[in-house]
């Protein structure tokens, strides 16, 4: 029998939201009358708007008449393509710049695959899981040290340094997995942090994979909601971004990765081509329903909508981080993010979310999830109905006790 991959066999067992979810299940079932809320893994909640779902419905009509039918379409629709450079990126790209994806999740994983695992990894700490554990996967990283993965660069984002890295820790000639708004601390980085992080990319030779998934969160109009608003990143960042949070698409799946022409490697190849060659190997596309979903998300009126869904999510999160506040808990996001990020110092974060799941009945998600620096914190997801959240924010009186 052939072995098992030793790769798979580096990742830590649990995953962190199936943890979670064990957890949960364990306590509901010894507590068979408890009332339980998520304020933890960051799925949507909310109906996707009448809107886009008719963009939706359409286009699952057409695909039933001879006109309307269309099969694979591995770089996405041409016309979604120029509306999402038209719409997030001022016309700034080319649609051969803009890949159409099931996800951005799903692009950083095949993002992996491009890069290969001779290509060193660094990432936030704390940081969305993907992008260790995808590095973990494809051989860029090694085993579990206690402290993080062996060959994974773990820059701390502190309350101390305003949760933003210190680039002089940044290796060479590396990727670097960078996301703001924040996911899992809510800080969205400013255009000096960025202009900072482009010029020390761009002196190391390192690759910026820059996660927006959060971008249409952003209120503050001083807030780069691109790192492609920052001259020079044309040569040394990559964008994913996905409709998920601000459209409600987490189960229709639908996101988009952009790959200027200027991207080469050090030998001065292609990094597009080669991504072009990537999706068309092991992906057919995504789902032409929720591409036309997506042209429907991004008119006039889809606009509106997007604002408005979104709209509905920060209030959540400010109704929580209030409820944090009230107690003198030191908290950052949930104004321009839907997460809260809430400090419990000198804490053991799975500790913190047991406390809070029994004295609270409210499911959270402990820090240390996201990277060493994480420990002491737990995060807040503002994605929840409305009730069901002000539910859980009378419920964090109990934690005074």
């Amino acid at each position: 029998m052939i072995k098992r991959n030793p790769c798979i066999t580096n990742i830590r067992a649990g995953y962190l939201f199936p943890e979670i979810a064990r957890r949960r299940r364990e306590y509901a079932a010894s507590h068979p009358n408890a009332k339980i809320i998520s304020l933890g893994v960051g799925n949507t909640t909310e109906p996707i708007l009448p809107h886009i779902d008719q963009g939706l419905t359409e286009g699952a009509r057409k695909l039933a008449t001879v006109a309307g039918y269309s099969g694979y379409q591995d770089e996405g629709l041409p016309e979604l393509r120029e509306k999402i450079s038209a719409v997030f990126y001022r016309g700034q790209f080319t649609a051969e710049e803009v890949f159409i994806s099931d996800g951005a999740k799903c692009d950083i994983g095949r993002l992996q695959l491009l890069f290969g695992a001779g290509t060193p990894a660094a990432v936030q700490d704390p940081s969305y899981p993907v992008y260790v554990d995808g590095s973990v996967l494809i051989g860029a990283a090694g085993g579990w040290t206690g402290e993080g993965y062996a060959g994974i660069t773990y820059l701390p984002c502190t309350m101390e340094n305003g949760y933003f890295p210190d680039l002089s820790k940044l290796p060479e000639n590396s990727l670097f997995y960078f996301c703001s708004p924040n996911n899992p601390t809510g800080a969205a980085a400013s255009r000096e942090q960025l202009t900072a992080l482009v010029a020390v990319a761009l002196k190391k030779g390192v690759i910026i994979v820059f996660d927006a998934a959060y971008a249409e969160y952003i209120r503050d109009p001083a807030l780069p909601k691109t790192i492609f608003d920052i001259d020079g990143s044309r040569e040394c960042a990559v964008e994913v971004n996905s409709f998920s949070k601000p459209a409600g698409f987490t189960g229709v799946r639908l996101g988009w990765t952009v790959v200027p022409l200027e991207l080469k490697y050090a030998g001065g190849e292609s990094v597009n081509k080669d991504w072009n060659r990537i999706t068309g190997t092991v992906f057919n596309g995504a789902s032409n329903i929720a591409q036309a979903g997506g042209l429907a998300a991004l008119d006039g009126e889809g606009l509106k909508e997007i604002r408005q869904l979104s709209d509905f999510y920060l209030g959540n999160a400010k109704r929580i981080r209030d409820a944090l506040n009230a107690l003198g808990i030191v908290c950052v996001g949930g104004d321009n993010s839907p997460y809260i990020w809430a400090r419990f110092p000198g804490r053991d974060s799975w500790d913190v979310f047991a406390e809070i799941l029994e004295k609270c009945e409210v499911v959270t998600t402990p820090g240390s999830g996201f990277g060493p620096a994480g420990n002491s914190f737990i995060r807040f997801s503002a994605f929840g109905h409305r009730a069901d959240v002000e539910e859980a924010c009378s419920r964090l009186a109990r934690l005074r006790a």
